[in-house]
């Protein structure tokens, strides 16, 4: 796993060295980002039914892989949850219920092959035990909708809906609770919410940031309201009130072996820059939408994150990344030394596309094969823009969402602030150094 995070070998190569498949060592590293060393150690878990719900849940409201949700809730196996998602599909909401270990006892009207006789109070009793058992899945469904953790609070407070149909005792085994959990919650249900101002700022800023700040960043807006608060109590809030967004996707990968000259890494991942115009990175992504495929490809300036040009189109042609780089020139001075990073797609490879940068005395660099730590700002644009466009809104049309994407990519130049900038958003920074200057 350090060998990856140093970039000196790429998931295939450890792969190789190990004598196994490079998913392998992929599983392996998403659970080593996650929790640690400590997750790669074998365990054995049983888990109980309200978590496997949790998990299931969590991968259908967050559009996530089996790989990226066993990650994150530190299951070794990720074919454990594909098990999961079948025997619910086939069985209902009772096949995540523990099963009873090891082998039914051998009785004497067993090995005659007749069936084992049951009486009539104890036939009574299961049905009443499944009803119990669907009726509180069926109600931890209802209440988490919209929400992407299904939290001890909220378990406790289905135990206490249906508590005038079932026995508490009964439910709380259900819900995988201590009795004592159960009654503190039950004890605080009835008081007035201290935070119900804060909640409410919190859910306007949210609101108009169209989703797209997390605890860090509401925390300040809530601090120039004059609300003071802990970054972990905001966050504690937003779990609460189901505003968390974890979302990420795979990029579109423009690698088609060598079609032309490879330039060496320049940059070799020095993502600072001293001024404007000093280093650029690019790169392509894809959204999927109406079935239909549309292609992004902007520039970068390192200097303050500011998308400097950029192109969309529904073909990764030549024309997308060439228009883009004709665009992103235009801003260019004479005195300008400018580095222009990217990876090894056939693009950047095209004579047409070196020609040009060698013409305007730009120096190209590209990422090492397999290594995309070496471009990781522009990987982190991406991620942040999915998350914060694609994930969170819905779109009548691809024309409605190119007009949703035009302006945020706006916004993310003139509105949303980032720390490293001094809570600046990227062209007020680069005015501000300017102006100083």
């Amino acid at each position: 796993m350090k060998e990856y995070e140093k970039g000196t070998l790429s998931f295939r190569d450890i792969g190789k060295q190990l004598g196994t498949g490079h998913k392998t060592i992929q599983k392996w590293f998403h659970l080593y980002q996650s929790h640690g060393e400590d997750s790669l150690r074998k365990s054995y878990t049983n888990y109980t039914a309200a978590f496997k719900m949790e998990v299931l849940k969590y991968m259908d409201d967050h559009w996530v892989s089996v790989n990226e949700t066993a990650a994150k809730f530190k299951i070794p196996d990720p074919s454990t949850i594909l098990a999961w998602r079948r025997a619910v599909e086939t069985e209902g909401m009772e096949a995540l219920l523990p099963k009873k270990k090891g082998r039914p006892p051998m009785t004497k009207d067993r090995k005659k092959n007749k069936p084992v006789n049951q009486s009539h109070e104890s036939l009574i009793e299961e049905v009443e035990r499944l009803r119990m058992e669907n009726a509180y899945f069926k109600k931890v469904e209802c209440l988490s909708s919209g929400t992407g953790k299904i939290t001890t609070k909220l378990k406790a407070q289905v135990v206490f809906e249906l508590r005038t149909a079932f026995k508490v005792a009964d439910l709380i085994k259900v819900a995988g609770i201590p009795r004592s959990t159960y009654y503190y919650w039950t004890k605080h249900m009835g008081r007035p919410d201290k935070y119900e101002k804060v909640k409410e700022a919190i859910q306007k800023i949210y609101s108009d940031h169209k989703g797209r700040y997390g605890h860090r960043n509401i925390k300040k807006e809530l601090d120039k309201q004059g609300l003071k608060l802990d970054p972990k109590t905001v966050l504690k809030l937003m779990n609460e009130m189901g505003i968390k967004c974890q979302v990420r996707m795979k990029k579109y990968k423009s690698y088609r072996g060598n079609v032309g000259e490879v330039a060496p890494n320049v940059l070799n991942r020095d993502f600072q820059a001293d001024k404007p115009n000093q280093k650029w990175v690019t790169d392509v992504t894809e959204f999927s939408l109406f079935g239909k495929k549309i292609f992004l490809s902007p520039i970068l300036d390192l200097f303050n994150n500011e998308v400097i040009s950029y192109t969309v189109k529904f073909r990764p042609s030549f024309d997308l990344v060439g228009e883009m780089l004709e665009q992103a020139l235009e801003t260019l001075h004479p005195e300008d030394e400018l580095i222009l990073h990217s990876d090894q797609g056939w693009h950047y490879q095209m004579a047409k596309y070196q020609k040009t940068l060698q013409d305007r005395k730009i120096t190209q660099s590209m990422s090492r094969k397999g290594n995309c730590l070496d471009n990781a700002v522009i990987e982190n644009f991406f991620g942040i823009l999915k998350t914060e466009l694609l994930y969170l809104q819905e779109f009548e049309s691809i024309e409605h969402f190119i007009q949703e994407l035009h302006e945020y990519i706006f916004y993310y130049n003139n509105v949303r602030m980032k720390k490293k900038l001094k809570d600046l958003s990227p062209v007020e920074y680069r005015i501000q150094v300017q102006q100083t200057a």
